[in-house]
């Protein structure tokens, strides 16, 4: 499993951030490193792309699962989710051009990443009081 993503929600909207390379708007995430655990990369990632800390620890939801052209090559990336009460300011970086707090229904300027999508709408009825 080389990759961790997060749905980190503040004020019912999920954190989305914009990649510059590939032009779309998804959720923060990214490889993990040797000797770094997938709870440890999504809390870097995040704070790497978008200048965010989660209020708690991230929450493991589940794995997405994905297959890559042009050789189908599986992959998963271990997904979290947490909650934001501070939010804090964005500073562009090299790979990440701009965040957004998505309700999950505007529509974004630009290209919309569908997996992201479809996983930051998980992870809101995950959050849903009365599950785990």
């Amino acid at each position: 499993m080389p990759a961790a993503l997060v749905a980190l929600w503040h004020a019912g909207r999920v954190l989305m951030v914009f990649d510059r390379y590939r032009r779309t708007w998804e959720l923060p995430g990214g490889h993990i490193e040797t000797g770094e655990s997938p709870r440890q990369a999504a809390a870097r990632e995040l704070l790497e792309e978008s200048g965010q800390e989660p209020g708690g620890s991230l929450q493991f939801v589940g794995y997405a699962r994905s297959v890559l052209a042009p050789d189908q090559r599986i992959e998963y990336a271990a997904l979290f989710t947490g909650h934001c009460a501070e939010l804090r300011e964005f500073r562009a970086n090299e790979e990440i051009a701009a965040v957004r707090w998505w309700d999950l229904l505007e529509i974004l300027p630009g290209r919309l990443q569908p997996m992201d999508a479809y996983l930051a709408a998980l992870t809101r009825e995950w959050r849903t009081p009365g599950r785990p």
